[in-house]
Order: structure tokens, then C-alpha cells, then sequence
């Protein structure tokens, strides 16, 4: 299945089926998922990076573990809105997914996700080892939360998708 835009994945909503969100990094995948109704996200787990294939399997698994029906994938975009190496390799990454797979895969900007869960954890006097640990997930709740609000304000089409 080709990459969609979040308006593709809004049809889907009266499905009542959770979303995942992803925050690829270098090591690490943080994952988060929603609620049925698409309204929180919570944090759920990190995967420890080893190959392409073996993480796209892993994530194709919770998403079916969970009766996922899309995948938001975090797109590092530049600040000025441009693309660079990184979000080159996360649209690469989102395209496998949406191509080993039914699932409905959404890039979304990510822009300061990371920096913004820092800060908050900073804010928290959490330790570095702590925000080490829980980052990632975190991350990927922040990316999820953003594409979760921005369904919300999404007009439902005359018709939903009912296959």
C-alpha cells in the first residue's frame, strides 16, 4: 500500500482501531499507540534497532498484536521545511513498511519532538540515565499526540472506508 496523507488515514477513524507511532532514531524505535477513539496516545515501548527487515517485523507486530490499522512515522524536517539526509532515510523506512504491509502509513513532521520531550523530562529533574530510557517512547507519544489532534479537527468524508 502506497504512503498516505493524514487525511487518508482520518477516513478510517469510525473503525475504532489504534494507531502506532513511531520515532526512528539511530539505536532505537520509540513506539507509542492511541485509543480506539484517537484521542491519547500513550507511550508503549522501544525496540533496539538491529536490521531493517528485523524492526519493520517487530513494528508490523505490535501494530497486528494491537489491532493497529496505521503507522505515523516521525519525518525529521528541517526548520526552514526542507528535507535532509535524515528524513530521506524515514521516508525510505516509511515506504518499506507501507510496502511489506496492509497497514496505513502516515509521515508526519516532527519537528522539536525530541527536543520538546527533553525538555520536559529536564523540567522533571529526571535523571540522564532515566531520560535515556523512556526518550524514545516518549518521542514517538509526542509525534502520535500531534497527528491524534490533527485527525480530530479533520472533516469525516461523506462515507467511510468500510472494507
Amino acid at each position: 500500500m502506497p504512503l498516505c496523507d493524514i487525511q487518508d488515514l482520518a477516513s478510517y477513524r469510525e473503525r475504532r482501531q489504534r494507531v502506532l507511532g513511531i520515532d526512528l532514531g539511530e539505536k532505537t524505535i520509540g513506539v507509542a499507540i492511541s485509543d480506539a477513539i484517537w484521542c491519547v496516545a500513550t507511550p508503549l515501548q522501544v525496540i533496539r534497532r538491529t536490521n531493517r527487515n528485523v524492526d519493520i517485523a517487530s513494528i508490523l507486530s505490535l501494530a497486528n498484536q494491537h489491532h493497529a490499522i496505521g503507522i505515523i512515522v516521525g519525518l525529521p524536517v528541517n526548520m526552514n521545511g526542507s528535507y535532509g539526509p535524515q528524513a530521506e532515510k524515514m521516508r525510505e523506512f516509511a515506504r518499506h513498511i507501507s510496502e511489506l504491509s496492509q497497514m496505513l502509513v502516515v509521515l508526519w513532521d516532527e519537528r522539536l519532538s525530541t527536543v520538546a520531550v527533553n525538555r520536559t523530562l529536564l523540567d522533571a529533574d529526571m535523571s540522564r540515565k532515566r531520560r535515556r530510557e523512556v526518550v524514545d517512547k516518549l518521542a514517538a507519544t509526542y509525534i502520535l499526540q500531534g497527528a491524534l489532534d490533527r485527525l480530530r479537527t479533520i472533516e469525516p468524508p461523506d462515507s467511510y472506508h468500510t472494507s
